[in-house]
């Protein structure tokens, strides 16, 4: 006995949806959960810092799980970054926390447009120390390609350096960051937040994997490239801003004597407002998925009835 034309529509239509919702959940599944500060631990976890002492802030450093990718670990528990026009969000442009003043991103779009890659004297630079090191490398790999260690620190320090990282390293040491408990501590159930990375469409340019970061090219007119203006003076609107309602209010870490920096734990925070451009090709797809579907059993009935 054959099956009718009209049922066979609707069984491949159910086998394309059911087929998006898993490519959807897989997607989602991929990233790691942001934690509380106490869950990392000397092996376990991998502790992000980001340094925003260039404009009055403090350094905030915060726990991700692992396996995980530097990028997921700065668009995940309350942090979100801006690319560039040029690069993409391969090239971390801008970075906010939406627990330091409503998670404004910095620098501001008056310091830097984010349009073209932004000179080697003025960005957020990428470092690593694994467990137990307490000196700094940094990064030869993209935030979107490197994969840090359990135990390990990630710091984000706006400056600039030279092409292997000898001038303009980080004044605080890894030891004045990393997580020194050997056990997790805290609640052991779910943090404040379980906000994953945005998903990035297929094809995204995941940048260039050299040991310096782009730098704008000498045809371009000086005019053309992205010019922070000088870092304001400390004030107390820059200083760290309760947690919006529901999140958890960042609590004092330990200090870091001789930089004149206050290490400050960032919490899992109240989601930063995504970009929703990152979500539009899946919800494009599952749109044109359902029209199609629907035009297939509608042509479908329609020719049965006419039989």
């Amino acid at each position: 006995m054959s099956i009718p034309a009209w049922r066979r529509a609707v069984r491949a239509a159910a086998a394309l949806l059911l087929s998006a919702a898993a490519l959807t959940a897989n997607a989602s599944s991929a990233a790691a959960d942001p934690q509380p500060m106490g869950r990392c631990t000397t092996t376990s976890g991998v502790v992000l810092a980001v340094d925003f002492s260039h404009w009055g802030g403090p350094v905030y450093r915060s726990c991700g799980t692992t396996p995980t990718t530097g990028y997921e670990l700065l668009n995940q528990g309350g942090w979100r970054t801006t690319g560039t026009g040029h690069d993409g969000p391969a090239f971390i442009c801008r970075i906010g926390y939406s627990g330091h003043r409503g998670g404004k991103q910095y620098p501001t779009p008056q310091q830097d447009d984010c349009v073209l890659t932004p000179p080697a004297s003025a960005y957020w630079s990428y470092w690593h120390a694994d467990p137990g090191a307490n000196s700094w490398e940094y990064s030869q790999l993209g935030a979107m390609l490197y994969r840090p260690k359990p135990g390990s620190v990630d710091l984000w320090i706006f400056g600039g350096t030279d092409i292997g990282g000898t001038e303009g390293r980080p004044t605080l040491t890894p030891d004045q960051l990393r997580a020194h408990n050997t056990r997790a501590q805290g609640n052991a159930g779910k943090p404040a937040s379980t906000e994953r990375a945005p998903e990035l469409p297929p094809g995204t340019d995941t940048g260039p994997q050299p040991s310096e970061p782009k730098r704008p090219s000498p045809t371009e007119p000086a005019s053309a490239r992205a010019k922070p203006s000088p870092s304001p003076s400390p004030s107390a609107s820059d200083s760290p801003s309760p947690s919006p309602s529901g999140t958890v209010t960042p609590s004092p870490a330990p200090s870091a004597p001789g930089t004149g920096k206050k290490v400050v734990d960032a919490e899992p925070a109240a989601d930063a407002k995504a970009d929703a451009g990152s979500r539009v090709p899946v919800i494009v797809g599952g749109a044109l998925i359902v029209l199609v579907a629907g035009a297939a059993v509608y042509a479908a009935v329609r020719r049965r009835r006419t039989e």
